[in-house]
């Protein structure tokens, strides 16, 4: 029997239009999606729900959001739970922390949607490999 099950995706994006924005695309390509705009909150959900991919952005109300994804790695490990990480920072500094923390791949806000779907088709089909700029 074929599996048809959605891809449940969780979205930290303190950032109202960029969270809509993203969600919406990811919802009209098929996946499932659930935003929050806090770390705190992502946690609670994370212990409720099963999700197949995290992006969470670098900057959280409750501080760094890469420091954030450190601690959530203890609990959470990569291969349960890819993350790909959003900023507005392109620095090869904070891509190589975001890695370091436990992110499987990067993505420069604003973005291209075509490049988002490819990260996050990558991200989900279990590829090393991240696919776009």
């Amino acid at each position: 029997m074929l599996d048809f099950t959605i891809p449940q995706l969780l979205l930290v994006e303190p950032e109202t239009i960029l969270a809509d924005l993203t969600a919406f695309r990811l919802e009209l390509l098929g996946y499932g999606i659930e935003t929050v705009s806090e770390g705190g909150e992502a946690q609670d959900l994370l212990r409720r729900k099963q999700f197949d991919l995290m992006i969470v952005d670098t900057k959280l109300p409750e501080g760094d959001g890469i420091e954030w994804l450190t601690e959530l790695r203890l609990e959470t490990k990569p291969e349960t739970l890819p993350v790909l990480m959003f900023s507005l920072d392109p620095s090869l500094e904070t891509v190589r922390r975001a890695f370091l923390a436990g992110a499987q791949d990067y993505l420069v806000t604003p973005f291209d949607p075509t490049v988002l779907e490819s990260k996050v088709q990558v991200l989900l089909n279990g590829s090393e490999t991240p696919v776009g700029a």
